[in-house]
């Protein structure tokens, strides 16, 4: 700036020659030149300063003011934020994801005297179970959709109405027709694709940046243990109310939490009646430097995706193979292992649902923590990607030396305990892969999402179904699991020799070679 002034202030001056040169000019006797002053031109100026390079403010400069004033306010303490009103949204989305997982798990548990009614095999019990992921495999895309045009509340709503009514019409379907029950359960599976994009909807809505991990975490917590409860009561209910009690109990409570939640909540806070002011204006302030700063130019995306592109980077396959393998060892877990403790260590269906359900609540625990660990692994100063191949590689190398443990095991009390561990373990690729579709792409995460989960459901019903046959075939459940641990030892080492944790370029239309 010092070097600008002393250049428009030298240009500002008369011109004048040397003395010594302006007296050999006299000298020759020609006339003395008459200078006229320079003016100093303005516009001239502006122009100059104009051809000058631009600075550009980043999102993150914009935020510093805000960010300021966010420092000058003060957290609040652990009462107020169990007391709020974000709260009591969260806890209505973990009761509602609750029911989703309840819902699913409960053929898990009648599947077996069903079958035994029917006189069904295990090939045809695994088509049976695997009907809920002909209705899931494209909801989540179609649930995204609906999420962005409408908003979570409305659409989570709609969706726990519709999987309500699908799991309360199970025992009439299963006495009509084998149709009507393959019906149904997909019917099933598709209201149940919206609960997740709603559920995230509703988080970024409601809570900052900041809070935004343990409300996750809230809702998952919620997800696995609708897992725990609903292999824990489904037997005591059938054993008392008949085979068909816990879908209509269930059923009728989804109806129940429909009514709560229209009733009781909104969809934005600044909607909510029950909100106090002070936090009110806490979420507002705070969400509002969570989102970046976007102007008339920036950049949007397309409305048809890169499909070619996006499938042409190393790291989006590293996404679409560990999804697909974390849906795998979920279903096969989820649909056979009351199957599994029953045929295998004869133990009673009451007590092999409760081997199957214990852990489900490890794996609600163990997955906040392993958020919380990979939160500090990178505040510490680890990069991004380093920190999500070593989640990834505890979540599948773990429980894949865990199954070795449970095709081996000789007792069923040793056969839960590495059941339990393996889910423990398995919670760390929360932690991994499904933080990482955001890092690469965010632009584009809804599609790698959409993407990766599609891959996911059909390796859910490859798996839940080959299970079934593989069974048939050689006669051994522990050799299913040992080709399961298999798997799980492929996909880590796929993921850590090309994921990343940072950002890729999608949107140059030349690159199209596998990077």
């Amino acid at each position: 700036m010092a070097a600008l002034s002393s250049a428009i202030a030298s240009a500002a001056k008369p011109f004048s020659l040397p003395q010594t040169r302006r007296a050999r000019v006299a000298a020759l006797h020609f006339p003395k030149p008459h200078f006229k002053k320079k003016e100093f031109n303005f516009a001239e100026v502006s122009l100059s300063l104009r051809s000058l390079p631009r600075l550009r403010v980043s999102s993150n400069d914009a935020q510093f003011n805000s960010r300021s004033e966010e420092s000058q306010q003060p957290q609040p303490s652990f009462a107020e934020f169990i007391t709020s009103e974000r709260v009591k949204v969260v806890s209505m989305l973990a009761l509602a994801l609750a029911l989703c997982n309840a819902d699913r798990v409960v053929m898990s548990v009648a599947i077996v005297p069903l079958s035994l009614a029917n006189g069904w095999s295990r090939a045809f019990a695994g088509i049976v179970q695997s009907s809920f992921l002909w209705g899931y495999l494209a909801s989540p895309i179609v649930g995204g959709m609906l999420v962005d045009n409408y908003g979570g509340k409305v659409v989570m709503a709609w969706g726990v109405a519709l999987w309500s009514l699908a799991t309360f019409l199970t025992p009439w379907a299963a006495q009509t027709s084998l149709l009507a029950l393959l019906v149904v359960r997909a019917m099933l599976g598709a209201a149940e694709g919206v609960a997740l994009p709603s559920m995230n909807n509703m988080v970024a809505r409601w809570f900052p940046k900041t809070e935004r991990s343990r409300a996750v975490g809230i809702s998952m917590a919620g997800f696995q243990l609708g897992c725990a409860v609903g292999l824990t009561l489904s037997p005591i209910l059938m054993s008392q109310g008949g085979i068909f009690s816990p879908f209509v109990i269930f059923g009728l409570s989804g109806f129940l939490w429909v009514l709560v939640w229209l009733s009781a909540t909104s969809s934005t806070p600044d909607r909510s009646p029950q909100i106090s002011k002070y936090e009110l204006e806490y979420i507002l302030n705070r969400r509002q430097t969570s989102f970046p700063v976007e102007t008339s130019k920036s950049k949007k995306v397309k409305v048809v995706p890169p499909f070619r592109r996006l499938l042409s980077k190393l790291p989006t396959w590293s996404l679409i193979v560990a999804n697909a393998m974390h849906s795998w060892g979920f279903f096969i877990v989820l649909s056979w292992m009351p199957i599994y403790f029953s045929s295998v260590y004869r133990v009673d269906l009451r007590h092999a649902a409760w081997f199957s359900a214990v852990p489900w609540a490890v794996m609600a625990i163990m997955n906040y923590l392993a958020g919380l660990w990979s939160d500090m692994m990178i505040q510490s100063g680890m990069s991004v990607t380093l920190t999500r191949k070593i989640m990834q590689t505890i979540g599948f190398v773990g429980p894949g030396l865990c199954l070795i443990g449970l095709a081996t095991a000789k007792s069923p009390s040793v056969g839960s305990a590495w059941l339990t561990l393996a889910f423990g373990l398995k919670s760390f690729s929360h932690s991994g892969f499904l933080v990482n579709l955001q890092e690469i792409a965010p632009q584009y995460s809804g599609v790698l999402h959409g993407i990766s989960n599609t891959a996911g459901t059909l390796a859910a019903i490859i798996g839940t179904v080959g299970a079934g046959f593989f069974v048939e075939l050689v006669g051994s459940f522990p050799g299913f699991l040992l080709l399961t641990s298999f798997l799980y030892f492929l996909a880590a080492l796929f993921y850590c020799l090309f994921s990343t944790g940072e950002r890729v370029n999608f949107d140059d239309p030349g690159e199209y070679k596998y990077t």
